[in-house]
């Protein structure tokens, strides 16, 4: 590219690692289009956009403010625009489909949050496993009730726990449920084995997604950390959580979409599901009205996993590191694939 190349970015982002962009660049030539500052006709002439937290804010993919949705709006608008990246780990906004059908290379920043992500699914299971919910309802009553008798929590050592996905975050929870010397079963896209050679090291049976029913049957926790696709909507239903032995407990870091609500909601009233954490939802924020927010024994955080002041240098790194890839023309890491179109 002969001209400058015309980077759209957040004006927090470029002076937070924007010395490092002319180390990445070498010679060439670019120009910073600021987000919320620059006319929107001079952003939609962008060759690269980054879309960071800020820019983001508390939008949800079902909610946008309307600085969201005006930069949005530009990306659309950007004819010249090549590459697209994200600092989440997900990519079922629709705009990301959206600029990828179109031929845009889009990119997110998969693993930055990884390990927030795994520390609070296991958080999810600690909590459960030591019956913390019941016991910080009887705190606000006040009420001594020590876990004796039936209330008595089983072992954590010797548990199983199926786990959904085997991306960065699968493997993250995988390593640290080891530690608590839970047996570990997942499920991914192919039946096999599950290997991953970090410490410690992960050697585990793999069933595809269409016999997850079957991979439960002896499971005492199930932990949804899978992507968003046209295979995993509605992956949970009733048929598996009724393959869930008695008294299992659910944990969803994955995607809303994932977990069947209503299949769910009567899983838990029954009985049959011993508890839950549920950090991500159909809807987002949640409404004040689901029942999701009163059911017995479910904790509810509000798509808090992966947060921690850690992750803006940590996409930074991935946007980077891909940006000096992009210029030599080599393959990005993290690109969203597009969506194959429904058969009629």
């Amino acid at each position: 590219m002969s001209r400058a190349i015309r980077l759209l970015i957040s004006r927090q982002a470029l002076n937070e690692f924007g010395a490092e962009l002319p180390t990445r660049l070498g010679n060439q030539p670019w120009q910073p289009l600021l987000a919320g500052e620059d006319p929107p006709e001079l952003l939609a002439q962008a060759d690269i956009a980054f879309i960071s937290r800020e820019i983001t804010g508390s939008s949800t993919k079902f909610e946008l403010s309307p600085e969201l949705a005006a930069f949005y709006e530009v990306l659309r608008a950007s004819t010249t625009l090549r590459w697209l990246h994200v600092h989440s780990a997900g990519a079922d906004r629709p705009i990301y489909q959206e600029l990828a059908a179109r031929g845009v290379t889009v990119t997110t920043s998969a693993g930055a949050n990884a390990a927030n992500v795994a520390v609070t699914a296991v958080a999810g299971i600690l909590a459960l496993s030591r019956r913390l919910p019941q016991l910080m309802a009887a705190q606000q009553e006040p009420r001594w009730s020590p876990l004796l008798g039936s209330s008595m929590p089983q072992d954590l050592a010797g548990q199983r726990a199926v786990i959904v996905g085997w991306g960065p975050v699968g493997q993250a929870i995988a390593r640290r449920l080891m530690a608590f010397d839970v047996e570990i079963r997942v499920v991914r896209r192919t039946a096999g084995r599950a290997r991953f050679d970090a410490q410690p090291a992960i050697d585990c049976p793999a069933w595809a997604y269409s016999d997850l029913a079957q991979a439960v049957e002896q499971a005492h926790w199930l932990v949804l950390a899978c992507p968003l696709t046209s295979i995993t909507r509605d992956l949970v239903d009733a048929r598996v959580l009724a393959a869930l032995p008695s008294g299992a407990g659910l944990i969803n870091v994955a995607r809303g979409e994932v977990l069947d609500d209503a299949a769910f909601i009567a899983a838990i009233r029954s009985g049959h599901l011993g508890g839950a954490h549920l950090d991500v939802f159909r809807h987002e924020p949640l409404p004040t009205d689901s029942p999701l927010w009163h059911l017995p024994n479910v904790m509810i955080t509000p798509h808090a996993a992966g947060h921690s002041t850690g992750n803006r240098a940590r996409v930074a790194a991935i946007f980077l590191d891909n940006l000096s890839a992009w210029l030599r023309g080599e393959p990005l890491r993290n690109v969203v694939a597009p969506a194959l179109p429904s058969a009629v």
